[in-house]
């Protein structure tokens, strides 16, 4: 039988969720004014970033341009590679701390995990910029910064990653009188590995990204290319450092996303 009554009317709104929504809409324009946004200037743009690209384009493919960039994309690879392997290993031993209920107590798993959550608020440039200061410039500075990011974000994520498990395995190591590092050893760790082995594709995708900017601020890598570029006006050489590195993070990222489906496959 076909239903031929009206819809319901919508609900007035109650006097708390009026202003709820007052206050929303607040926010969105006063966002927008202290972003600056302006249509004029996007109406406007259309012209100057058609004279950029025209005189960008064509890239500058002059063997020893490329050769140089080629060497600065290598640097700006091994600062990602180093630090994201130096990250993901430091990461394992603090996610256990971070694990609630796992190897520490209430107290410890919640302050290392606010340390996590207070790593990860810092952008990595501004790590970067705190490394120079303390190592000096150069790639090294980079790949401490790439490093600490990693911590925060996988460090998290691992100790999300073990909370998440299947608990039976757990329980019955328990029951015969394990102790709480036999259980993470024997149990949670080894659970817990495609999940780690995803996250970490996923960090290194993030430190092949933050890598390439990092030399903005002196710590190395292809981002000193790109400045000088644009500071000396020579776009050409810009746009080809913007598409040598287009092409190297699409590259990782499809050799992440390809590892990631292999481990699913294999784990069903």
């Amino acid at each position: 039988m076909t239903d031929t009554s009206l819809p319901q009317r919508l609900e007035r709104p109650s006097a708390f969720s009026f202003l709820i929504y007052a206050v929303v809409i607040i926010v969105v324009f006063w966002s927008f004014q202290g972003a600056g946004f302006s249509v004029d200037k996007i109406l406007s743009s259309p012209p100057r970033f058609a004279d950029f690209m025209s005189r960008a384009f064509p890239p500058n493919v002059e063997p020893r341009v490329l050769l140089r960039l080629f060497w600065k994309m290598v640097e700006t690879l091994q600062i990602a590679f180093a630090g994201a392997i130096i990250g993901v290993a430091l990461s394992i031993p603090i996610a256990l701390l971070a694990a609630r209920g796992l190897i520490a107590g209430q107290v410890v798993s919640t302050t290392v995990r606010n340390i996590l959550g207070f790593i990860r608020s810092v952008p990595d440039l501004a790590w970067a910029l705190v490394f120079v200061v303390a190592v000096g410039l150069g790639p090294f500075a980079g790949t401490l910064a790439i490093a600490l990011d990693t911590i925060g974000f996988c460090g998290r994520f691992f100790a999300d990653d073990m909370e998440a498990i299947d608990k039976g395995p757990s329980e019955a190591l328990t029951a015969t009188g394990a102790t709480r590092v036999d259980i993470a050893a024997c149990a949670t760790v080894p659970a817990s590995m495609p999940a780690f082995v995803s996250t970490a594709l996923y960090a290194l995708e993030k430190a092949v990204r933050s890598s390439t900017v990092l030399g903005l601020v002196g710590a190395g890598g292809i981002g000193i290319e790109l400045k000088v570029g644009f500071d000396l006006f020579d776009y050409p050489t810009a746009m080809t450092v913007i598409l040598m590195i287009a092409v190297v993070v699409l590259s990782i990222e499809a050799f992440s996303t390809w590892a990631r489906k292999k481990i699913i496959g294999e784990q069903r």
